[in-house]
């Protein structure tokens, strides 16, 4: 099986993933640092230097390699990761592939990622928080049709980690 955790970026995909892994003791393949080892850059300095293009580009490699691998895995996505070429459909056409939407609300995603804009290259342009608030508002728009095609949607507002993994645990039985 193949556990894919999506959502917009600051909506815990991370910090869920490893907990998430842990209980099932999966291993954990987190999308965007594996590009980061394979680029031996971050993924502000990829961006800064090669490019969304060339970024996403890798992005779909990293992400074929994934659902060719035999083994049982937990894969927290980049946020913009389901959007781009046939990303989505390749997750959801995989063999034993849960996709699952770690869903999050405008202000909720705002006050997470305020304190964050600097390491985020799609949001560290931005210098006001109302331009963050509008920048998150169409991108989570534009991004909603595809998140929004997951197996199951868990809202992360309110939650724990630990309630969180719960309920996605529940999910999978």
């Amino acid at each position: 099986m193949k556990i894919f955790l999506c959502g917009y970026m600051g909506s815990g995909k991370s910090v869920v993933a490893k907990r998430l892994a842990e209980k099932l003791k999966f291993p954990l393949i987190d999308i965007d640092d594996q590009i980061a080892l394979i680029e031996h850059k971050s993924i502000p300095e990829i961006f800064k230097s090669r490019g969304e293009l060339f970024f996403r580009k890798r992005e779909n490699q990293v992400l074929q390699d994934v659902l060719e691998d035999p083994a049982s895995l937990l894969i927290s996505l980049g946020g913009g990761t389901p959007c781009y070429a046939n990303n989505l459909e390749m997750i959801l056409n995989g063999k034993d592939s849960v996709l699952i939407y770690l869903k999050a609300s405008v202000g909720f995603l705002t006050n997470r990622l305020a304190s964050e804009k600097d390491t985020r290259p799609l949001i560290s342009h931005l210098k006001s928080d109302e331009d963050l608030e509008d920048f998150i508002r169409k991108h989570l728009f534009e991004r909603s049709y595809y998140y929004n095609q997951a197996h199951w949607k868990i809202p992360v507002e309110g939650k724990d980690i630990d309630s969180i993994v719960d309920e996605i645990i529940e999910n999978l039985k």
